[in-house]
């Protein structure tokens, strides 16, 4: 296999070929394939970027027919037909079923951009710079973005250059099952000498995933709301990772049944891998005035026009969403008796997750890594996540096979047990 030109030219910085050294030639739904001819199944899609599978065939005929006709493929922020097809069904697929009335803001094709233009949103909204966020988040790692990002590996990335303009709090169980984090955020709220700025606005994921798959329950996020409303504070939800259906539900909110101020999406809202993000926000916090924020990719056709295809083909109805919640039960079932296995074997393990976004957390790093590189080599791919990468994670494609489903989960049993057994 022909790796020299790529370990020789690529940056240090590189992370995913280092766990996966091999050359990859074709993809399709949950299939990998590289140049040898080898194929291995995907529980990593794009780190959520891909959920409904490689090269999914709807999308691609949609993107094929689009460029046949000569359709703009970059128009920065003008309209086109493909802006307007998008922008239609999102209303008529995705916010009236859910009585949503959201102004869009296309920011930058990347889920930092969108992050960015949210958190600076909530400033010029209410006219105050403190944005909270949550131990364990993570947003991204532009400066913005990343000064509301927990990991301190990314934070310690910057050359020395302080993060500024967040303040961090204690996501739901961080300090156990039987504390209620919220109450320090409130008693900080109603205390004039606590030392927290009354913040804009608080960026939360309702399912941290970098962070290492930690779930927020829903009466918090209730709670939460709540206490956003009573101290006119907006309420950002990045559904960036844990939205597009991989929970089991469009956005991740609605199992809790709130109403953010603010939504962030990318990765899997194109549906088919090409670079697009959103900022939805309730209509009255639009004050941008034209051009105060922009990108010179902000009008990228091609991924509204798979994004388009992708509403229409599977949110059009529930159907889509109760076959993931069906798929999320069995992973949810086999990952607790993974769970139980190892901790039988005297490795402390849990399973937890919403939907198709769910992890194993065996504690260490170091047993995680083994775990997911006997993986590997047994045709699995498949990553790890949590603040020492102790969690095992799945985020295979939502469209997977049954077959494809069970047999990934077959061979990440076998490797469990291997290492255990070590």
């Amino acid at each position: 296999m022909q790796t020299q030109t790529l370990e020789r030219m690529e940056s240090n910085v590189r992370t995913y070929s280092r766990s996966f050294p091999v050359v990859f030639t074709k993809a399709q739904n949950a299939r990998l394939t590289d140049e040898n001819g080898r194929e291995y199944i995907d529980f990593l899609a794009g780190a959520g970027t891909l959920n409904y599978g490689h090269n999914n065939p709807h999308m691609k005929q949609a993107m094929i027919d689009y460029l046949s006709t000569d359709g703009v493929v970059h128009g920065l922020d003008m309209w086109t037909n493909a802006k307007r097809d998008y922008l239609e069904t999102l209303e008529e697929v995705i916010f009236k079923p859910r009585g949503l009335n959201y102004k869009v803001h296309l920011p930058g094709p990347t889920g930092t951009n969108a992050v960015e233009a949210a958190i600076r949103l909530a400033r010029v909204a209410k006219g105050r710079h403190n944005i909270v966020t949550f131990t364990n988040g993570f947003h991204g790692v532009t400066m913005g973005a990343l000064a509301t990002t927990g990991n301190r590996k990314f934070r310690e990335a910057t050359g020395g250059i302080p993060t500024q303009g967040a303040s961090f709090l204690p996501f739901d169980g961080y300090m156990g099952e039987h504390t209620d984090t919220l109450d320090y955020f409130e008693k900080l709220l109603n205390d004039k000498s606590g030392g927290l700025d009354i913040p804009a606005g608080v960026i939360i994921e309702t399912v941290q995933g970098e962070g290492g798959i930690n779930v927020a329950g829903l009466d918090w996020l209730k709670r939460l709301e709540g206490i956003c409303r009573a101290h006119d504070i907006l309420l950002i939800i990045d559904d960036i990772q844990a939205g597009c259906g991989r929970t089991g539900k469009f956005f991740s909110f609605e199992h809790a049944g709130i109403t953010p101020d603010i939504i962030t999406n990318s990765k899997s809202l194109s549906g088919f891998g090409l670079p697009f993000a959103h900022v939805l926000m309730r209509p009255e916090l639009d004050k941008w005035k034209p051009g105060q924020y922009n990108g010179t990719f902000r009008g990228f056709s091609l991924a509204m026009v798979t994004a388009t295809a992708a509403l229409k083909k599977y949110w059009s109805n529930d159907t889509f969403e109760r076959d993931v919640q069906r798929k999320g039960r069995i992973v949810e079932e086999r990952f607790q008796k993974l769970a139980a296995l190892l901790t039988e074997h005297g490795m402390p393990a849990t399973e937890r997750g919403r939907g198709l976004m769910r992890g194993i957390d065996v504690v260490s790093g170091d047993i995680a890594n083994k775990i997911t590189s006997k993986a590997f080599e047994h045709g699995l791919v498949i990553e790890t996540s949590g603040q020492d990468g102790e969690v095992v994670k799945c985020l295979c494609p939502l469209t997977i096979s049954d077959e494809d489903l069970l047999e990934g989960l077959d061979i990440l049993e076998m490797c469990v047990k291997a290492v255990a057994s070590e």
